[in-house]
């Protein structure tokens, strides 16, 4: 396609990404919400809580342009993975609601400057980068911690997709996909078998 604006086109996926995994949270209980689901702690509203940072340090904070709502875990004293879990104190509305308000900020920071902008990483000896190279790297990160929140939320309570119809997916009712894992179980297994 010709004309597209590529500033607007890496906002629309950086989006996507956002509302994915928004929407991995919704009909949970605030336990599922925040369980740990991998044995080094993965939980949903984590996974949240540590793309507000990240929002508010690539797309704020390196453009000189500091977000008031949450502290830079990349950057502060913070115990480590601070910013991964969610306290019992830390309810839902809390931390969407800093998430929405640090990627409200970060869409001010995209529609206020070119891609070209240089900015500069707090904390990290002046690393320069581009706004260009902050949105791809927020597409990246988005991207793949959505993919952490299908898997968590899968293996919850089964929902997958990107859509909480579950579209992407291949439909099938619960016999259909016992039956594919079976098949793809043994494949595995005439592969090489278990280890």
């Amino acid at each position: 396609m010709t004309g597209r604006d590529p500033k607007a086109d890496l906002q629309m996926y950086l989006q996507d990404a956002r509302d994915v995994l928004l929407w991995k949270l919704d009909g949970l209980s605030a336990y599922d919400q925040r369980r740990p689901v991998t044995p080094t702690g993965t939980s949903l509203l984590g996974l949240v809580k540590h793309l507000a940072g990240a929002e508010a340090f690539y797309l704020g904070a390196a453009f000189g342009r500091p977000f008031a709502g949450t502290p830079l875990w990349i950057t502060g004293d913070a115990e480590p993975n601070a910013d991964l879990w969610a306290r019992a104190d830390e309810t839902l509305e809390e931390i969407t609601g800093l998430y929405r308000r640090a990627c409200a900020h970060a869409d001010a920071t995209i529609a206020a400057l070119p891609l070209d902008a240089v900015g500069r990483l707090p904390g990290d000896a002046g690393t320069e980068l581009t706004l260009h190279h902050s949105l791809a790297h927020m597409i990246a990160e988005t991207q793949r911690h959505a993919g952490h929140a299908d898997i968590v939320r899968e293996l919850i309570d089964g929902a997958t997709g990107q859509r909480s119809a579950g579209a992407n997916t291949a439909e099938g009712d619960p016999a259909w996909w016992a039956a594919h894992r079976e098949r793809v179980e043994r494949a595995a297994r005439d592969a090489g078998g278990p280890a």
